[in-house]
C-alpha cells in the first residue's frame, strides 16, 4: 500500500483544516501516513493545549514562504520514500498565498500530488460555471501539474468540469467526514442536556453572572422550552444574528411554546472580539443571550444534541465542520440551501431552504411533529455511518493506489514524468511552444487519463452517473456511453442540462 504524507496545517494549530486532517490521519493505516505542517511560532494562528503530533514536521516557514525544497527536506525527515508516496495538499483561501507561488512548487515536486479544495463555489455569478473568477483561475493554471484534485460535493463536482471538461477523469468527490458519538447518539435530549447544563456551571469558564442567570432561569431544564442554538467560533461570517431573528419569528408562530435562542462560543481571533461584543450588546435576555465559553471536544456534540434545532446560517456555505459534529451526534439541523453546506443538509435528510421565513416556517412543522424530528435524528446517524472518517480516510488509499501504480510504471520504462506528459498535452491544445515529450506512451504505460480518453470526451454533464457510483466516491462514465464520440465543450462554457 502506498503512502499519503498530507501537507497543510495540524493540531495543534486551531484552524478546521489541521482538525480535518488529524481525523483523517487517525483513520488511516499505521505507518503509511505523514505530515508536512507550518511552523508553529509563524503560522499566524492560536495554538490548542495538544501536544505536537507523531509523524508531523513542522517546517513550512508560513502559510505565505514555502517552496518545493521545504517539502522535500520535510520528506526527508520523515523518511518518506518519493516514489511510494502521494503528496496530498489541504488547500483553502488563507493557506498557499499567492496563489502562482503555490502552483510553481507543484511544478518543481516531481512526483505524484493530490490536492483537496476546501472551500470552491458553485452558485457563484462571476463565471458562469459557478466558480469564483480567482478559483476558476487557480483551477485553469494548477490542473496540469497535478495528479488529481478533491471535493466535497457533487456541486463542485458539476462546477468544475464544465469548466474544465478536458480534466474531467482527474476530479474525484470525496466527502467530508463526519463524527461517530454513539454514546452521546443514544442519549435523549432532556439527558443532554442536563449534563451540558452541568459543564457550563461547574466546569466552563463563564462567568460568575452568566452562571448564576442559568441557575436561576433553568433554561436547559425546562422541560418544555425548545432551544434553538448554535456553536463555533465567533466570527462575522457565520452571521450569527439570524439565530435570533430566527427565534423570534419561531416564538411569534408557535407562541404557546418558550423559543429560546442559545449561541455558545467564543472569539478565536483579536478581530473576532469586535462583533463578540456586539451580539452581547444586542442579545442578553432570557430567552436570547450569548454563552461565552469554549467547548472541549467531547462537549461540543453534547451541545449539539442538547439543541432541539442546530441553526446554521452562514454567509460562507462551503462546508461546515460543525454541521459534521452535529450529524455525528444525531442532533438536527436546519441551514441554509447554498453551495456546500446546502447539498449535506439535503443529502443527510435535515432542514434547508433558501428563504430563511421558510426556513422558520419548516422548522415550526418539525419541532410539532415528534415522528418528523425522529425520522431526522435517524438519517443523521445513516449520513454520518455512510461517510465516517474511517471510511472516508480509507477512499483516500483507494484513490492513490493507480495514481502510484502509473507513477511507477513512467519510472521504470524511463518515460516522462506525469506532470510533464500532462503539461505537454496542454500545451499542444493551447498551441503554446513548449517540447513534447512523448506523441504516444507505450500501452502498458499509458496514464488512466489517456486510455479513458482514448474512448470518451464529455458531451455533456448528463452523461455522468453520480447517483450510482459505489460509496459515491469515484465518478466514471455510464457504460453505454463510452462508445460515443463526441467533443469537449470550450473551457468555461456550461450546459443546459447540467443535471
Amino acid at each position: 500500500m502506498a503512502s499519503i504524507c498530507f501537507v497543510g496545517p495540524y493540531p495543534p494549530i486551531m484552524c478546521g483544516i489541521a482538525t480535518y486532517t488529524s481525523y483523517l490521519t487517525n483513520g488511516s493505516p499505521d505507518g503509511k501516513w505523514g505530515v508536512l505542517s507550518f511552523d508553529l511560532t509563524t503560522y499566524g494562528a492560536p495554538l490548542t493545549d495538544d501536544a505536537k503530533g507523531d509523524h508531523v514536521w513542522y517546517g513550512i516557514p508560513s502559510r505565505s514562504d514555502f517552496s518545493a525544497s521545504h517539502i522535500l527536506k520535510g520528506l526527508d525527515q520523515l523518511n518518506l520514500p518519493n516514489t511510494e508516496t502521494v503528496l496530498w495538499f489541504q488547500h483553502e483561501t488563507a493557506i498557499w498565498d499567492p496563489p502562482q507561488k503555490f502552483i510553481a512548487m507543484l511544478k518543481q515536486l516531481n512526483m505524484p500530488k493530490v490536492v483537496s479544495f476546501h472551500t470552491l463555489h458553485f452558485q457563484s455569478d462571476e463565471t458562469p460555471s459557478g466558480l469564483r473568477q480567482c478559483q476558476y483561475d487557480l483551477l485553469r493554471d494548477l490542473l496540469p501539474y497535478v495528479d488529481a484534485i478533491t471535493v466535497f460535493t457533487y456541486g463542485v463536482y458539476r462546477a468544475v468540469i464544465s469548466a474544465f471538461p478536458e480534466y474531467y477523469a482527474k476530479i474525484y468527490v470525496t466527502k467530508h467526514g463526519i463524527h461517530s458519538y454513539p454514546e452521546i447518539s443514544r442519549m435523549r435530549r432532556k439527558e443532554a442536556r442536563e449534563k451540558l447544563h452541568d459543564f457550563l456551571l461547574y466546569e466552563s469558564d463563564l462567568d460568575q453572572s452568566t452562571k448564576k442567570f442559568l441557575h436561576e432561569h433553568h433554561t436547559l431544564l425546562d422541560p418544555d422550552a425548545i432551544i434553538v442554538g448554535q456553536t463555533g467560533f465567533l466570527c462575522p461570517s457565520k452571521f450569527s444574528e439570524s439565530l435570533y431573528f430566527a427565534r423570534d419569528n419561531l416564538q411569534g408562530l408557535i407562541p404557546n411554546k418558550r423559543i429560546v435562542a442559545m449561541r455558545i462560543g467564543t472569539a478565536r481571533e483579536e478581530s473576532q472580539k469586535a462583533y463578540t461584543n456586539q451580539l452581547r450588546a444586542a442579545f442578553n435576555d432570557t430567552d436570547s443571550f450569548l454563552l461565552e465559553t469554549w467547548l472541549p471536544p467531547d462537549i461540543l456534540p453534547l451541545a449539539q444534541r442538547a439543541f432541539d434545532i442546530n441553526f446554521y446560517w452562514p454567509e460562507e456555505c462551503t462546508q461546515s465542520g460543525v454541521v459534521a459534529h452535529a450529524l455525528g451526534a444525531g442532533a438536527i439541523v436546519a441551514g441554509r440551501d447554498l453551495e456546500g453546506v446546502g447539498e449535506t443538509l439535503r443529502e443527510a435528510g435535515q432542514v434547508a431552504d433558501t428563504d430563511m421565513n421558510n426556513l422558520i416556517m419548516k422548522i415550526k412543522h418539525l419541532v410539532l411533529d415528534s415522528n418528523l424530528l425522529e425520522r431526522s435524528e435517524e438519517k443523521a446517524l445513516n449520513y454520518a455511518k455512510e461517510f465516517s472518517w474511517e471510511k472516508q480516510a480509507l477512499r483516500h488509499y483507494e484513490l492513490i493506489e493507480p495514481i502510484v501504480h502509473t507513477a511507477l510504471l513512467w519510472e521504470k520504462s524511463r518515460m516522462p514524468s506525469a506532470i510533464d506528459s500532462i503539461a505537454a498535452l496542454t500545451a499542444r491544445q493551447a498551441n503554446q511552444d513548449l517540447p513534447v515529450h512523448s506523441q504516444q506512451l507505450p500501452k502498458d504505460t499509458m496514464s488512466p487519463t489517456r486510455k479513458i480518453k482514448q474512448r470518451f470526451n464529455p458531451k455533456s454533464l448528463s452523461e455522468f452517473s453520480i447517483g450510482n457510483t459505489p460509496n459515491n466516491f469515484v465518478i466514471k462514465p455510464r457504460k453505454n456511453l463510452l462508445s460515443q464520440r463526441t467533443h469537449p465543450r470550450k473551457r468555461g462554457h456550461t450546459r443546459n442540462d447540467t443535471p
